[in-house]
């Protein structure tokens, strides 16, 4: 995760028993029964093309060969502009699909007098449903939900309540991770651990961001060993060390960094990922959609 992605974002034996748990679970649920292997992209991967001409960047997407793209930018009900039907036919026009967005869930989207969601929330799930979407991700969390337990476990059960409601609609809700779940801990467990050990498995998939981690210190082969068949979706992605910027690694066209991708990749397909979102932030000199078609060749390459 660079800088700019965080601006954007911002805006043991328990475990074991789990990770077994959530591995049985996920091979049994709806999703992974009717949900088919696919390789998307993250279109924040190519925000500055899409904030320029959206249209134009989707058909050459489109062109190079993706089939699934996963949104970054959900905002007044709209994505990228679009309403949702509006967002969907322009989908279906150049063939292809959105099966997971990126929306965070902020404080503002619970009601606490009401003990339920905010209209911005519901809005959020009904427009991810009608753009046919299967999983509706929640992006990281803000400072204030994760910096003492008791807001973290709060927050927890407002995942597996929004998991509940998306279940309402066919969808599933998710979680995916930065660096912070790996170098933050509270009352002694990693938060990382705390999200695993405290959402339903039946309820809230995770999508397993597999450069990011490295920020945070953690690898992602340990990461899939530890929690086996937990992972619906990976994000697709490679790091080398960063040359500016506050953080150690940056990612890079995939195979050209230390991320040993496909080994990876090749885990989560074994224990039950349907979803392998190629994202890709920074670019090393290259246009991101150079990057995009690169990186679509070598996932290609590997069979995905």
């Amino acid at each position: 995760m660079d800088n700019s992605r965080r601006s954007f974002i911002k805006k043991s034996a328990l475990a074991g028993t789990l990770a077994f748990a959530g591995s049985s679970l996920l091979s049994e649920s709806l999703f992974a029964a009717k949900g088919k292997q696919l390789t998307g992209l993250q279109l924040y991967s190519v925000r500055d093309d899409m904030k320029k001409d959206p249209m134009a960047t989707l058909k050459a997407l489109a062109d190079m060969g993706y089939k699934h793209v996963e949104h970054a930018n959900y905002i007044d009900r709209k994505f990228y502009g679009w309403s949702a039907k509006e967002f969907k036919k322009i989908l279906d026009d150049l063939g292809m699909k959105m099966p997971s967005g990126h929306t965070v869930m902020r404080s503002d989207h619970w009601d606490d007098s009401k003990k339920d969601f905010t209209d911005a929330w519901k809005y959020t799930i009904e427009d991810a449903a009608t753009v046919g979407q299967m999983y509706v991700i929640s992006p990281s969390m803000t400072q204030g939900q994760r910096k003492e337990y008791d807001q973290l476990m709060l927050l927890m059960e407002r995942f597996n309540k929004s998991g509940e409601l998306c279940k309402k609609s066919g969808m599933m809700f998710g979680y995916h991770n930065h660096d912070f779940e790996f170098n933050e801990s509270l009352n002694g467990q990693l938060l990382y651990d705390i999200i695993m050990k405290n959402t339903d498995p039946k309820l809230v998939m995770q999508q397993l961001d597999i450069g990011n981690l490295y920020n945070g210190g953690a690898t992602a082969l340990e990461i899939t060993k530890k929690w086996p068949g937990r992972f619906a979706s990976m994000h697709v992605k490679d790091e080398i060390l960063s040359k500016e910027g506050g953080e150690k690694y940056e990612s890079c066209v995939l195979g050209k960094g230390i991320v040993p991708v496909k080994e990876v990749i090749d885990i989560g397909k074994k224990d039950g990922t349907i979803h392998f979102i190629i994202e890709q932030e920074s670019y090393q000199g290259m246009a991101p959609l150079a990057s995009m078609k690169e990186d679509l060749g070598i996932m290609k390459k590997w069979g995905y």
